[in-house]
């Protein structure tokens, strides 16, 4: 069982090589493109959902930058691979490679083991989605362990607009 990050609490430090940006730190917005993060934990080239969701994601990048919100795609994939991805899909934000079981430990996503040398050749992370703030804290949790279950980046979009505009709270912060 991962260790679960909570919202309004610090993102971890974690940095991964990007195709286009060298070494970045995920969770500090590229302030080109915004002054918060959203930080999609994707499982792989091998996964066609994943292909499907960054697709989405790729033509929803202006959206997201409309509303000051940097987006950065991370997976386990070597470099190889995550070049494939982009290119297949035509991919033009940020995609970070190579994320260490380390850190997915430390961004509390949940790990699968390849079922077939054809799928992959290590473990990977399943599908996370984090929002970050211009302050490092988290806004938004969303952490799972199955392939199909992610955010629909339109609610995503549309949340994240009416949080910006409304300066609407972190939710999930009760301690018990």
């Amino acid at each position: 069982m991962p260790n679960t990050l909570t919202p309004n609490a610090p993102f971890p430090d974690v940095a991964v090589s990007t195709l286009t940006n060298g070494e970045v730190k995920v969770g500090q917005p590229n302030r080109d493109h915004g002054d918060w993060q959203l930080v999609v934990v994707y499982r792989g080239k091998h996964c066609p959902i994943c292909k499907s969701y960054l697709t989405e994601l790729n033509g929803m990048l202006d959206d997201f930058a409309a509303i000051n919100v940097d987006v950065v795609a991370i997976s386990a994939d070597p470099e190889e691979k995550a070049k494939a991805s982009a290119s297949d899909i035509g991919y033009n934000g940020a995609i970070g490679y190579d994320l260490s079981l380390a850190q997915m430990a430390q961004l509390g996503v949940f790990v699968s083991d390849p079922r077939s040398p054809e799928e992959t050749d290590r473990p990977f992370a399943e599908p996370a989605t984090f929002v970050v703030r211009g302050d490092g804290k988290l806004q938004i949790v969303d952490v799972s362990n199955a392939p199909f279950s992610r955010p629909a980046l339109k609610g995503l979009l549309d949340g994240l607009t009416f949080i910006r505009q409304k300066d609407y709270p972190v939710r999930g912060t009760h301690a018990a």
